[in-house]
């Protein structure tokens, strides 16, 4: 089992950056993958980034080139950089870990608003 808490979302203008953070309970290292998706009311939840363990890293189409995933196992955190941010970005971001790798988030945090709008 593992908690995960996210933090960092809030209004943000076109343009601009935010850096999210996900705090899990207990050591990381061990968990294969850990990820960042997010969703819009009325809406699925789409995978934003996710990272591995060996630190190989995978991005949505709609934000390569201006998100960056990281993984830090010494503090047990995991960070979403965004870079260039827009209106379509507006979403709650939720952190979530697949621990064997088997492509299922068994764990999920209650989310962080992001907001992008002037």
């Amino acid at each position: 089992q593992v908690e995960l808490v996210e933090s960092g979302g809030g209004l943000v203008q076109p343009g601009g950056s935010l850096r999210l953070s996900c705090a899990a309970s207990r050591s990381i290292a061990s968990i294969y993958t850990m990820a960042w998706y997010r969703q819009t009311p009325g809406d699925q939840r789409d995978m934003v980034a996710r990272i591995t363990r060996f630190g190989t890293t995978n991005y949505a189409d709609s934000v390569k080139g201006r998100f960056t995933i990281s993984r830090d196992n010494a503090q047990n955190t995991v960070y979403l950089q965004m870079d260039s941010l827009k209106p379509e970005d507006t979403a709650i971001y939720y952190c979530t870990a697949d621990q064997n790798g088997f492509g299922r988030f068994q764990y999920w945090g209650q989310g962080t608003q992001v907001t992008v709008s002037s």
